[in-house]
């Protein structure tokens, strides 16, 4: 497998330079998978407005959380788990909550295991619900703008989650003491 460029201020192309310092305005550093992201300027770009505009949707930080997470998780995520914990904690979510989605443990409502349950039918089932869900969704008290915005949240995750597996990112220093052992 080809290996990746961890792509800096000097090593990437041109167009990516100003979304780097976007990162470093960001997280006080470039994330590795923004590193790598950088080799395509479109994908970078595209990531980080895709990211800004599911952290300003319709979710509160312990529902953006679960939707991160549920998705991170099942696609088994190596990279994003740990950064999104990390985010997480940044946000001041609500860690109980973020351990609990990671851990595939309770969640400490029926909301939000509403949200988990629909984050993962839409994913496994490409965005076919079942009646039943989509009524169990509504029921719980979410609205169409919620259930669109899963479709941000898992558009977001597929670019990070795909990136992560193709090119093995290694996981920054920060990240690393949120890895599961």
């Amino acid at each position: 497998m080809t290996k990746f460029t961890l792509h800096d201020h000097v090593s990437a192309p041109v167009e990516s330079k100003p979304l780097l310092e976007g990162s470093v305005a960001a997280f006080g550093m470039i994330p590795n998978l923004h590193a790598v992201m950088a080799e395509s300027p479109n994908l970078l770009e595209g990531y980080q407005k895709i990211h800004e505009l599911f952290s300003q949707s319709s979710f509160n930080t312990d529902e953006l959380t679960v939707v991160w997470q549920t998705i991170n998780q099942a696609h088994d995520c190596h990279y994003c788990l740990p950064a999104h914990t990390m985010v997480a904690q940044m946000m001041e979510a609500d860690m109980e909550i973020n351990k609990a989605v990671c851990e595939g443990a309770s969640l400490p409502t029926a909301k939000l295991e509403v949200l988990r349950a629909t984050t993962l039918a839409m994913l496994m089932q490409r965005g076919v619900l079942l009646a039943a869900q989509e009524d169990a969704f509504y029921a719980a008290g979410y609205s169409k703008q919620n259930l669109l915005d899963i479709v941000l949240g898992i558009a977001q995750k597929v670019m990070s989650n795909y990136t992560n597996h193709v090119a093995e990112t290694p996981i920054d220093e920060p990240f690393k003491a949120f890895v599961k052992s």
